[in-house]
């Protein structure tokens, strides 16, 4: 079982900054693609960033300038530095990992996601 942890949350004024970080662990044989996306109740889950194994990142139009997502390839974590963040930017923000796995029969690439975690920009 792959299982992702999202950190580093919270309540922050319009104008601040907070850092997400999250961890793949469990039957992980390579990761692809990782990346954030977040939702507001009653909203569409929307990307955010994403970044691939050899370093392509691809940015909403929305956070292009404040968002800057990163990654350890051999820590099987990506994080995203949100600065000069904005009321919009309130959700909950979920990473997501392309896992490549297996159950010890057969070994496909999964798409897998956190639980997500708050981040309210108060204005």
């Amino acid at each position: 079982q792959v299982q992702l942890v999202e950190s580093g949350g919270g309540l922050v004024q319009a104008g601040g900054s907070l850092k997400l970080s999250c961890a793949a662990s469990g039957n992980i044989l390579s990761i692809d693609a990782m990346g954030w996306y977040r939702q507001a109740p009653g909203k569409q889950r929307e990307l955010v960033a994403t970044i691939t194994s050899g370093g392509s990142t691809n940015y909403a139009d929305s956070v292009k300038g404040r968002f800057t997502i990163a990654r350890d390839i051999a820590k099987n974590t990506v994080s995203l530095q949100m600065n000069s963040l904005k009321p919009e930017d309130t959700a909950v923000y979920y990473c997501n990992a392309d896992v490549f796995t297996g159950n010890g029969i057969s070994y496909y690439t999964g798409d897998y996601w956190g639980q997500g975690t708050q981040v309210t920009v108060s204005s």
